[in-house]
């Protein structure tokens, strides 16, 4: 058995391990698909009671597996907790500014530091 690295980083993973564990899902998906019917095929040859509820429920399978096996094998991998939180921060930091850009400019309050108000030290005075 393959012994699987430390995960030392927070990047992500590499995109040939991405591709490899779509193709797991995908192919998997699609194994359910065939066995659902290779399932049919046994079933209309045995004749079991409830025939047609088996039937419908492969046909099911056959038809919406497919279906949900190209979503799932196509989505990207699901976001780490960090890259949520990332994404959060920089999407609150988007509508403060958004929201400081609509504020009009007499509300605004500004600091004026006014020169007059400052005194200077006294100096000494040498004979």
């Amino acid at each position: 058995m393959k012994k699987q690295p430390v995960l030392i980083t927070d990047a992500a993973r590499s995109q040939n391990d991405q591709f490899r564990s779509r193709q797991i899902r995908y192919v998997s998906m699609m194994s359910v698909r065939a066995a659902c019917l290779i399932a049919g095929a046994f079933l209309i040859s045995a004749r079991p009671p409830w025939l047609g509820l088996w039937l419908v429920l492969c046909a099911a399978g056959m038809v919406f597996l497919p279906w949900a096996a190209v979503l799932i094998a196509n989505d990207r991998p699901a976001r780490s907790k960090a890259e949520r939180a990332a994404s959060a921060a920089e999407r609150e930091q988007q509508q403060q500014a958004a929201a400081l850009a609509q504020q009009p400019v007499d509300e605004v309050e500004y600091l004026t530091i006014d020169g007059e108000h400052w005194t200077e030290p006294e100096r000494e005075h040498r004979p």
